[in-house]
């Protein structure tokens, strides 16, 4: 009696997650490191302009501009990691969802017998 489902349930190769994942993986990794270049270059323009600055309010301006420019950024940047994390999941689940159920194994209970 076997309690594990048979491997050909999980696909026909079963290195189709792994492959799925692998790429989700990669794409994250230079969704991410595209993220942190233009974060960083935003950053330095930023800190450049406040450098140049002479006026209080011209300062708090700039920082307030910066501000929110950098959440937007960063929420466009989580929406987007967020969706790909979703179908790296949806993709290397795949091959398990399409899967058959395990059968139950046979009770070994005694039938009741019929009374006439």
């Amino acid at each position: 009696m076997t309690v594990f489902p048979d491997i050909k349930a999980f696909g026909t190769n079963p290195f189709e997650a792994f492959s799925a994942s692998t790429k989700g993986l990669q794409a994250i990794a230079a969704e991410t490191t595209d993220y942190s270049k233009k974060s960083f270059e935003k950053s330095r323009a930023f800190f450049d302009k406040l450098i140049g600055v002479k006026k209080i309010d011209e300062a708090i301006e700039l920082q307030s501009d910066f501000a929110k420019s950098a959440y937007d950024d960063f929420l466009a940047y989580a929406t987007k990691i967020g969706e790909t994390y979703s179908s790296l999941a949806k993709e290397a689940f795949k091959p398990i969802n399409g899967a058959s159920p395990v059968a139950a194994p046979p009770s070994k209970a005694p039938v009741a017998a019929k009374q006439s």
